[in-house]
């Protein structure tokens, strides 16, 4: 289940899809790619490689885990190799805009789809998938909810009664999560690893913004923001690409920490212009707009594609579920 909060308006989207397992590890650790630390020996995945890395063009996160052995930030890269596929390796995935994407939340992964990035569920989808994806040289961002514990998921009994406070309207067994607690963080990493053993590129961190949300915390901006950059330097400090999902409010605090965008619905609440600034940065955005059943989509695509409020944006038309339909702009 997911919940997606906008502001003061909320939209909910089912999603049940997944990333699959390897061992902890990943690729070598090596040059700094657009932007990094490059990786040495990292501190979770990807041993050193050899030779000498290249320069990066600046950035946060780089090689194997966090900075690695001789790199320095947004700098000039350390000794080992090139990057190997999959989280752990040596350049953090910084797509630009325009960068093609499926996401599919729900049933069995379409592989075929011709995207050069899928996002799926860090939990649910079999290895064989993310075997696949990269086999066919795709990018693999995993999602999981970084700001409310699901009851059904394996970790849920890693919370504490403590952690998690209210429910999200609509999706019994989901309650917001107290983001100053140090054990949700402390699982958070946990996560953050299980992606890096799974070989994910990057990550989808949902339920971002729980500060503008009736938690039961009454959570700040302050404590969001602290929060949220937390998860970013977690991601890249493994060699993980990083996503900041809706939030808009929270886009001129975090543009830097963030190396990608992906929007639910900005059209329909008019809020895509609070975007642009990662456009400007040369960083994607993501951006969905939603039918309730496929047969209305070209006439939502008609609508939706050309607007000039997402020019420049990787948008798709996708039905609530997050099932493998899509319909793309242009």
């Amino acid at each position: 289940m997911r919940h997606v909060a906008f502001g003061a308006a909320m939209w909910v989207a089912l999603a049940i899809g997944g990333c699959g397992s390897d061992s902890n590890g990943g690729g070598a650790a090596g040059s700094a790619g657009t932007g990094g630390n490059a990786g040495g020996t990292g501190a979770v995945g990807g041993s050193a490689g050899s030779g000498t890395g290249a320069t990066g063009s600046g950035g946060s996160a780089g090689g194997g885990g966090a900075s690695g052995a001789g790199g320095s930030t947004g700098g000039t890269a350390g000794a080992g190799g090139t990057a190997g596929t999959g989280g752990g390796g040596g350049n953090v995935w910084h797509p630009a805009p325009g960068a093609t994407w499926q996401w599919q939340l729900t049933g069995s992964i379409d592989t075929s789809v011709e995207a050069s990035m899928f996002d799926i569920d860090l939990f649910e989808a079999p290895q064989t998938v993310i075997d696949a994806l990269h086999g066919k040289g795709r990018t693999v961002i995993c999602y999981f909810s970084a700001g409310s514990r699901e009851d059904f998921r394996p970790d849920a009994k890693d919370f504490q009664a403590s952690d998690y406070g209210k429910p999200l309207v609509g999706w019994p067994g989901e309650n917001w999560l107290d983001v100053r607690s140090a054990n949700v963080r402390a699982i958070m990493k946990k996560r953050f690893d299980l992606a890096v053993s799974k070989k994910c590129d990057g990550v989808e961190p949902d339920n971002v913004d729980g500060y503008a949300n009736d938690t039961g915390f009454g959570l700040t901006k302050s404590d969001q923001l602290d929060y949220d950059q937390f998860l970013a330097s977690e991601a890249h400090a493994r060699g993980l690409s990083v996503g900041l999902k809706n939030s808009v409010e929270l886009v001129p605090d975090l543009l830097a920490s963030f190396d990608w965008a992906l929007n639910e619905e900005c059209l329909s609440f008019d809020e895509c212009k609070s975007l642009a600034p990662f456009i400007a940065a040369q960083k994607a955005v993501f951006h969905v707009e939603y039918v309730d059943q496929a047969s209305e989509g070209p006439a939502k695509k008609a609508s939706v594609c050309g607007q000039a409020d997402i020019q420049g944006f990787s948008t798709l038309i996708k039905t609530w579920d997050l099932d493998a339909f899509r319909l793309t702009c242009p």
